[in-house]
């Protein structure tokens, strides 16, 4: 199989309901794209809530340890637990699948040198109070882990990326058909990525 030139690695982005509903779309992708990242497919849709659960891909492994962390909090804060752990991982993803299913979401490939790499920096931590000034949640949200387990639903983070190349990989194939993504050039690729910046000079 021909190996891919590294400029065109890709990777997966969905801009959350908090995104749409705030009217920053069109500000997180400028942030991609000033990055020199091309967008090569793009499409608003409601997100199938079956497929949620293959989208975040976790096991009984990830749930008994996220869910006996839970019970553990639950139990130091004189709070009753109610469930079995395993139970209070499994309800992770369901307040995930209740906020990514609520609206509409825009689903987004992105290619370029170090795609994932570059979006994950761009995008910033898990958690918006913590993550760095200047990534996208740091700039643009301030939702926090204490506040929605208070609340009793998903941290509102504004966007999903890709961790891994890996993962981008699936997640492409997850969401996006083969005909959704556009093969095509930017003229500024050539600044970006011809070595000798050929036909500068007239």
């Amino acid at each position: 199989m021909e190996k891919t030139h590294p400029k065109k690695e890709r990777t997966f982005v969905i801009l959350k309901p908090d995104a749409i509903q705030r009217s920053l779309v069109g500000e997180i992708i400028s942030r991609f794209e000033r990055t020199g990242l091309k967008i090569v497919a793009m499409k608003m849709v409601i997100l199938d809530k079956k497929k949620i659960w293959d989208h975040y891909a976790k096991d009984d492994a990830w749930f008994l340890k996220k869910g006996t962390n839970i019970a553990s909090e639950l139990a130091a804060a004189g709070l009753p637990v109610e469930k079995e752990p395993i139970e209070y991982g499994k309800d992770i993803i369901r307040a995930l699948e209740k906020f990514m299913t609520c609206g509409p979401v825009v689903v987004l490939a992105i290619e370029g040198n170090q795609a994932v790499a570059v979006v994950k920096k761009l995008v910033g931590g898990t958690e918006p109070t913590t993550s760095d000034v200047g990534t996208i949640r740091g700039d643009l949200t301030l939702d926090s882990y204490s506040i929605s387990a208070v609340d009793d639903r998903a941290v509102r983070n504004l966007i999903h990326c890709s961790d891994q190349v890996d993962e981008a990989i699936r997640e492409l194939a997850l969401w996006l058909t083969p005909e959704d993504i556009l093969e095509y050039r930017l003229v500024s690729e050539q600044i970006l990525y011809d070595v000798n910046l050929d036909g500068i000079l007239e």
